[in-house]
């Protein structure tokens, strides 16, 4: 498993290549379906612009699918806190102006190439339809890949049964496999994340919490500080602190609980299911 944004390795590039290829199926199906529907309305229209204009836009929404990636790997649907779920406003009207001025420049291309004039209509209304489609297709991106990641987190439980789950520590060429069941916390440490270990050891992996939160998701780790995640099989006791937040034992570490992660307190006192 891999911590960096892009996520190069393991169940993260499993995830995007999964959803990869199932957008560009759905999606190349509902282009086809389009470019059969514009040539049965428009049957004196040259038979080649229809697959023009739809072919670009599946080329174009292929072409920049991994913006949707990075801001789900910034923000996955179940990150916390959810406020910066907000992170993907900005990540929608980044991915519309540029999968537009894509299919755009393709249609262009493929126009002059044909010795014609690619005309995109009215700009700001034509635009504004563009981004209203893109934006629900930006969240429909998101949804998928939430359940692609589910589905294979599921998988992996259902072929270890009973196993302890490992995970890989990276800092540069350097790899550490680790029991998860050893890790006692995951602490935010700049451009870093540290692992406490059971046995007392610090690893650091360059990357940003939230990734390792993603990859650690139904395993047993909550999040119970914006800069800590903790074992919730080695939790030892409780202490309040004062307005609201605790201390959590994990042997001789003790790491913070915020007042603003009620879900996670909830949680270790055992008051819901994981």
């Amino acid at each position: 498993m891999s911590g960096a944004v892009l996520g190069a390795s393991g169940l993260w590039a499993k995830t995007f290549w999964y959803a990869f290829g199932t957008t560009a199926f759905f999606a190349g199906v509902v282009n086809l379906l389009n470019v059969i529907t514009i040539q049965h309305a428009m049957p004196r229209l040259n038979p080649l612009e229809p697959w023009i204009w739809e072919g670009a836009s599946w080329l174009s929404l292929l072409g920049f699918f991994w913006i949707a990636w990075i801001f789900w790997r910034l923000a996955p649907l179940k990150v916390r806190p959810r406020w910066r779920l907000l992170l993907h406003v900005p990540g929608a009207l980044i991915y519309s102006p540029l999968h537009i001025g894509g299919f755009i420049a393709l249609r262009t291309l493929a126009y002059w190439m044909m010795g014609g004039h690619y005309h995109f209509g009215n700009f700001w209304p034509q635009f504004l339809y563009e981004l209203r489609k893109d934006c629900l297709a930006y969240l429909l991106f998101q949804a998928g890949f939430a359940l692609i990641d589910h589905l294979l987190r599921q998988q992996q439980l259902i072929q270890i049964p009973g196993q302890s789950l490992t995970f890989d520590i990276r800092d540069g060429a350097r790899l550490t496999r680790v029991r998860l069941s050893d890790i006692l916390a995951i602490t935010s440490a700049g451009n870093y994340v540290e692992f406490v270990l059971q046995d007392g050891r610090r690893l650091l992996m360059r990357s940003p919490l939230s990734a390792v939160e993603g990859d650690l998701s139904g395993r047993g780790f909550v999040r119970t500080h914006r800069s800590w995640l903790v074992n919730e099989t080695a939790v030892t006791g409780l202490t309040p602190e004062g307005s609201g937040d605790y201390g959590v034992a994990l042997g001789s570490l003790t790491a913070p609980l915020s007042r603003r992660f009620p879900a996670a307190l909830a949680r270790l006192r055992g008051e819901n299911s994981p």
